[in-house]
């Protein structure tokens, strides 16, 4: 008797199923504690930002999260120094739970803002987080291969866990990484975190495809837009979050001026 065949898990990003992806699974998973490795990571982030705007008086600006998903943090990073933030998201599923958090975001999440409000700037809002967050963060439906339609249009931007893990193609994710890369400005500052080594992952039910980078292909996605970024290798055994990666890459730096757009 021959045994069907398992179905071929989706490859690239058109494939998998975005719309079935759970944002609640996602966050048991991921998101229920705030985990050494993402403390890490805001912190350094928090900081990078904290660095470009403290003697620069063009803020607030527009910022942009790429790929948003289920996860709040990226935006909270760029609260202090937004007029408005875009939360730009494919999956039906994320894009409800976002708005959602938009008009008020669970106490999940307070743990990861009291490591942004060690710094003075996040601490000067902390009393009106809730509705700075309402009234800065838009969250808009879309696919970020669509950004090549609004060049250097945000000037502060963060992508978390995305041109990585949406395909199994090394060229989806470099071509991924430059479409977030040219929406920005020049001078934009940035932050970018991959996931390193990565095989594929379940959320739910369903399986999402992903793409095996390391941090050479980092700098190589970034190289183009980017002048010296710094590209941090999280690798601790305590900052494996789930089965099939080998720990986290997080990328700083600031959008050049040298790419036509």
């Amino acid at each position: 008797m021959d045994l069907e065949a398992p179905p071929r898990a989706p490859k690239l990003n058109a494939d998998a199923p975005w719309d079935a992806f759970d944002p609640h699974a996602y966050i048991d998973r991921n998101y229920r504690e705030l985990l050494d490795v993402d403390a890490e990571i805001i912190a350094h982030v928090r900081d990078h930002f904290s660095d470009h705007f403290r003697l620069r008086f063009e803020r607030p600006v527009l910022g942009i999260d790429v790929g948003a998903g289920a996860n709040l943090y990226p935006a909270l990073c760029m609260l202090p120094w937004c007029k408005e933030i875009t939360q730009l998201e494919l999956s039906r599923a994320n894009v409800e739970y976002l708005r959602e958090q938009r008009v008020n975001f669970g106490p999940g999440w307070e743990s990861f803002w009291d490591v942004l409000r060690k710094d003075p700037a996040y601490e000067e809002i902390h009393k009106n987080r809730r509705a700075r967050f309402t009234d800065t963060v838009r969250v808009e439906p879309g696919n970020l291969f669509e950004l090549v339609r609004r060049p250097a249009h945000w000037a502060i931007g963060t992508m978390f866990f995305v041109a990585e893990s949406m395909s199994a193609s090394h060229a989806e994710f470099r071509s991924g990484v430059a479409c977030f890369l040219r929406a920005l400005a020049p001078g934009a500052p940035f932050a970018a975190a991959f996931m390193a080594g990565s095989t594929g992952y379940d959320v739910g039910d369903e399986y999402y495809p992903a793409c095996d980078v390391d941090e050479a292909q980092v700098h190589e996605a970034l190289r183009e837009f980017a002048d010296s970024p710094r590209v941090l290798r999280l690798d601790k055994p305590t900052d494996m979050v789930r089965p099939g990666h080998e720990g986290m890459i997080l990328a700083l730096g600031h959008r050049n001026s040298r790419v036509r757009f």
